[in-house]
C-alpha cells in the first residue's frame, strides 16, 4: 500500500472526492459485520451499494446529520485542545489519509507514532465510559483501521463531554486483527468492483440493444 496524507478541509469538494468510491475507517466495522447466524449482513450490502453508487455516479452519497451529531462537532475542537493540553501532545491536524482502496479521517495525528480519534458522548454515556475505562467495541475496527492505513503504532481514543472527565484510552496496534480485517476489506472491495462492473456491462447491454432495435426499425 501506498499511504497518501491529505491537508484539506475534511467536508470540503477535496477531501469528498478523495473518499468517494472507497471504504472510509468509520464503516470497517460495517464491511466486518455478519448477519444472522453468521449470514450476509444487510447493512454490508447497502454500504456495498452506496459505494457502487458512488463510483458509478462519481458523487459522493451525503451521510446522515441530527441536531446531537452537529453539536458533537462543534465539541470536537474543544476536545481536541484539552487532550494536547492534558497530555502536552505535539498534534496536527488532516484531512484524509488513503491507502489502497481504503481511507481514513482521522482527528489528528499524534507525533510520529500515534493518532487521536474523539468521541463526543451524552452525559449518561461518558459515565459509563469513564466506569469501564476500555475502548468501547463499537469503535474497534474504526480506531484499528486508523492505526493500519496511517501506519502507526497506537491511537489514543478519547471521549468527551463538558463538565465531565476526558477519557483517554490508548490503544495499541493489533496485527492479528488488523490482518483480519484488510482480509475483508480485500475481499469487500473485490465484491465492489465486480458489482461495478456488472452496471457498466448493464449499461452498455442496454446501449447495443438500443441500436439493435434502431436498426431493425430503420431496415423495416
Amino acid at each position: 500500500m501506498t499511504m497518501e496524507i491529505f491537508d484539506f478541509a475534511q467536508g470540503s469538494d477535496e477531501w469528498r472526492a478523495a473518499r468517494c468510491g472507497i471504504p472510509t475507517s468509520s464503516e470497517f466495522h460495517t464491511v466486518m459485520a455478519k448477519g444472522k447466524d453468521g449470514g450476509a449482513s444487510v447493512t454490508r450490502r447497502k454500504y456495498l451499494l452506496s459505494l457502487a453508487g458512488e463510483i458509478v455516479t462519481g458523487e459522493l452519497t451525503d451521510s446522515y446529520s441530527n441536531g446531537h451529531m452537529d453539536r458533537g462537532r462543534a465539541m470536537e475542537d474543544e476536545a481536541r485542545e484539552t487532550y494536547a493540553f492534558i497530555n502536552d501532545a505535539d498534534i496536527r491536524r488532516v484531512g484524509f489519509i488513503r491507502n489502497g482502496k481504503k481511507g481514513a479521517s482521522p482527528d489528528s495525528l499524534v507525533g510520529t507514532e500515534g493518532g487521536l480519534e474523539i468521541k463526543t458522548a451524552l452525559a449518561h454515556i461518558q459515565i459509563d465510559r469513564l466506569l469501564r475505562g476500555t475502548l468501547p467495541p463499537e469503535h474497534k475496527a474504526q480506531v484499528q483501521g486508523n492505526i493500519w492505513l496511517a501506519e502507526r503504532e497506537w491511537w489514543d481514543f478519547v471521549s468527551f463531554w463538558p463538565k465531565l472527565p476526558l477519557l483517554k484510552v490508548r490503544v495499541f496496534r493489533d496485527d492479528i486483527y488488523i490482518k483480519t480485517m484488510a482480509a475483508e476489506i480485500d475481499a469487500f472491495n473485490a465484491e465492489l468492483a465486480e458489482m461495478v462492473e456488472r452496471i457498466r456491462n448493464y449499461d452498455r447491454r442496454s446501449e447495443i440493444l438500443k441500436n439493435q432495435l434502431v436498426q431493425s426499425v430503420m431496415g423495416g
